[in-house]
């Protein structure tokens, strides 16, 4: 029998019945039984890709068992069932549980129809070269045929899948693959090995697309190094002025006495209060982070142009270097349907033109939120500051502005649902032509939304907070009632950290806990409630197979937690606005770099751990590039150069305290001998109020005129360069403000010019990435050529 089995498949494979490469020969001639397909149609040969007869099965439909036949939701799952027979696809049957597993294994016909359209493309060539096809891509080709196939009334698998006509629907994971995987990438003993992750195992198994991510995510890490490693210098260059800065000396040693933070029920405060502060804010507002803002925006730059050059020998030696995903979803639906009609570029000024209209109204609605935050933050600070506890009265505005950076968080979490089911929307209304162009419109829309739902609070607190509230006797006031709130009484650069370290350690920490913890716990209870499998039942000849070790796989592979098109890029997603965070603000928190490479060391253990053991496996998809990611991740590095500009020119006290050590300084007209250069820039910096200004009077109330020792006061300093007479803005003011701009201007033209020489300087591609392409297309341009002389010669010879 073993020999009759043997001889029947050395027949079909010189017929080309099946297109199987030589490689995989010897594993096909075991004498193993070939299984009929249900339709009656020819016997197929065993899977190629794994000895086990599960790993036969492509894909595995769930549903509930329904016994009445005229039941509107059997008849369509017969229908679809039996449209996918009509397409010689083999399904067989398992009811167990008050469910029915339909197995989907498609014939070798559809795979040699798409390995010939690969070599016959233009794009996709390339990959057409391969003679076996791996068991994910297809996966690829099946998913792409199940998904289009429709019933009489038009509806798709995913309509029905929304209906409850079908409950689920999946790939297998490999069992053999899936060890490998666990042993050597997706298990927390690989943290160790951080920069050896198997990315090809990683290809084969999940796809270039996921491949890629993971690929671009260890180069994200460890370019994470350096710019982690100057941050701590940075933070610790801060600390070793702690004692010697004169800075810090004149505030912690000043009887200047300061004006009321809130209204009615705060009093005034003495400078020297904010002596702690005084330190925090010296750890990221000194000279160096001047020169670490320069340093992280060329690092993004070379950090991109980097990833090119790593890009690009990887997709070289994967043969997808020229791959287009729109070609192959073309030929895609030339395997599914020869008769199909090519989906036409549509453009429609209208449609643009609404889409348009609808961003800019969700971005107005977003940053109305912005402002919603702001009064609540506004609103606790008036709060507390009238509390009966001594601690909360002292320490309002520092306790309303956690509020905030907490309230933000919990906004994130809301409009990031929010967001999606709006970008979706959007993209609907566009009707892009394929679902590779629907994925790049979805994404830049969602970035989009969600970048201005992260971010817009931040650009508040950057550089519009503490510069339009006003001054005394003349407070801006929300509704005529609520001042507007302060910087911190350190600076507004530390309002800025503040709210950059509670967004980021939250969100990296909350979120990977949920992320990690919640699919493992929704996992236990399934597999808890999941019983023992019994005897399946069997109903004269409705049920194809009764194979115990089929149902056990598709158990297991059904109580995994279920993914979507939407679990990769929530992974994409969250990375670029980490990098949006590490980049974009990073001259108020220095240490960004150093936390996002803390929780990039983990997440990428955690994302494998999610994808190999606790997710049912992602649909394999092939492609060359990270996608319109890249060109986000270039515009962040522009922001990046413009924000951090802004942040050390204007919102920061670099500027100032260069103006008075070289024009108001004791150091200005050189005479200075034993002062030091910044002695008495802290007064320099205050304005004085007095209380016999009747304008100061509405502002102030007489009892908050009195000090914590009883004493009354009969005026009062704060923040800004203001005429102690007239409350105009003094000359100083408007020098240091030509010197902020111009600062501003300086720095990004210099910073971007850096960027585009390393740009330019260094090539996307390797120079031996280019050699071997050049080979492989010489090659393959004379095989051609000695095919058409063989074809030319055989002709010559019958004649």
């Amino acid at each position: 029998m073993a020999m009759i089995a043997t001889l029947d498949l050395t027949i079909k494979l010189s017929n080309s019945q099946c297109l199987i490469c030589r490689s995989c020969l010897k594993s096909l001639l075991d004498p193993i039984p070939l299984r009929e397909l249900d339709n009656g149609n020819e016997p197929l040969l065993p899977s190629q890709y794994d000895s086990q007869s599960s790993q036969s099965y492509d894909y595995v439909l769930v549903a509930d068992i329904i016994r009445e036949t005229n039941d509107q939701t059997f008849k369509k799952q017969d229908a679809y069932i039996r449209n996918l027979k009509q397409k010689n696809i083999k399904v067989t049957i398992i009811e167990y549980m008050e469910k029915v597993f339909y197995g989907i294994c498609a014939p070798e016909e559809i795979f040699a129809k798409y390995k010939y359209l690969l070599k016959v493309s233009d794009a996709c060539n390339w990959s057409g070269q391969q003679t076996c096809l791996s068991f994910s891509t297809r996966i690829r080709i099946v998913h792409f045929v199940i998904h289009n196939t429709f019933i009489e009334t038009g509806e798709s698998l995913e309509e029905l899948l929304a209906q409850g006509v079908f409950e689920s629907i999946f790939c297998l994971h490999e069992e053999n693959k899936q060890k490998e995987l666990k042993k050597k990438w997706a298990s927390w003993s690989a943290v160790f090995t951080l920069f050896k992750q198997p990315i090809s195992h990683v290809k084969d198994y999940f796809g270039e697309k996921v491949a890629l991510y993971y690929l671009w995510l260890g180069w994200y890490t460890r370019m994470l190094i350096p710019a982690a490693f100057i941050g701590i210098v940075v933070f610790l260059y801060g600390i070793a002025f702690f004692n010697t800065s004169p800075l810090i000396k004149e505030v912690c040693h000043s009887n200047i006495i300061m004006c009321p933070r809130c209204d009615k029920r705060c009093h005034v405060w003495n400078l020297s209060d904010t002596c702690t502060y005084a330190k925090v804010s010296q750890l990221f507002d000194n000279e160096g982070t001047v020169a670490f803002a320069m340093f992280m925006a060329i690092w993004a730059t070379l950090f991109l142009e980097l990833w090119k050059r790593h890009r690009a020998l990887f997709v070289s030696k994967w043969n997808v270097f020229d791959w287009c995903e729109d070609e192959e979803e073309l030929i895609l639906e030339i395997v599914n349907d020869p008769r199909c009609k090519p989906k036409v570029f549509r453009h429609s000024y209208l449609r643009t033109t609404m889409v348009l209209l609808l961003v800019t109204l969700v971005l107005v609605v977003i940053i109305g939120l912005t402002h919603a935050l702001v009064i609540c933050r506004i609103l606790a600070g008036i709060v507390l500051s009238e509390s009966e506890w001594h601690f909360l009265r002292d320490h309002a505005s520092t306790i309303a502005m956690l509020i905030g950076a907490v309230l933000h968080y919990f906004t994130i979490q809301v409009m990031t649902k929010v967001n999606r089911f709006v970008a979706l929307k959007l993209c609907s209304l566009e009707k892009t032509r394929s679902m590779a162009a629907t994925e790049r419109s979805f994404t830049v829309k969602m970035f989009t939304f969600q970048f201005f739902t992260l971010f817009s609070s931040l650009f508040y607190v950057a550089f519009y907070l503490g510069r339009i509230n006003g001054y005394p006797g003349n407070y801006v006031r929300i509704a005529s009632k609520w001042r507007l709130e302060e910087c911190h009484p350190s600076g507004c650069l530390t309002d800025l950290f503040i709210q950059m370290s509670v967004i980021l350690v939250l969100k990296q920490t909350i979120n990977n806990i949920f992320e990690f913890a919640v699919p493992w716990l929704k996992l236990c209870f399934k597999r808890l409630k999941a019983d023992t499998i019994e005897e399946c039942q069997d109903n004269g000849g409705n049920i194809n197979s009764c194979d115990p070790s089929n149902l056990r796989n598709w158990l297991d592979n059904y109580h995994l937690n279920d993914v979507n098109c939407f679990s990769l890029f929530n992974e994409f997603l969250e990375m670029v606005i980490q990098f949006s965070f590490t980049t974009i603000f990073v001259a108020a928190f220095p240490l960004a770099p150093l936390l996002a490479l803390i929780n990039n060391i983990f997440e990428i253990r955690l994302d494998a751990i999610k994808m190999v053991s606790l997710e049912r496996r992602l649909v394999p998809k092939k492609t060359n590039d990270i996608g319109v990611w890249t060109r986000i991740l270039e515009v962040v590095g522009v922001m990046a150069v413009i924000a951090n500009g802004l942040v050390i020119g204007i919102t920061s006290d670099f500027i100032p305290r260069l103006v008075y050590r070289y024009y108001y300084g004791p150091c200005a007209n050189g005479t200075s001998a034993n002062l030091d250069c910044m002695t008495g820039y802290i007064n320099g910096t205050l304005a004085t109020a007095y209380m016999s200004d009747v304008n100061v009077q509405k502002d102030f109330l007489i009892k908050q005129m009195t000090t914590e020792n009883g004493i009354n006061v009969t005026h009062c300093s704060y923040r800004d360069y203001r005429n102690d007479v007239d409350q105009s803005l003094t000359p100083q003011f408007w020098l240091i403000l030509a010197f902020r701009f111009a600062f501003v201007i300086l720095f990004e033209h210099v910073v971007v010019l850096c960027k585009f020489v390393a740009a330019w300087f260094i090539p996307d591609s390797p120079i031996n990435v280019k050699n071997i392409r050049l080979e492989d297309r010489l090659r393959r341009l004379k095989e051609e050529l000695r095919e058409m002389n063989e074809t030319y010669d055989s002709r010559s010879t019958e004649v």
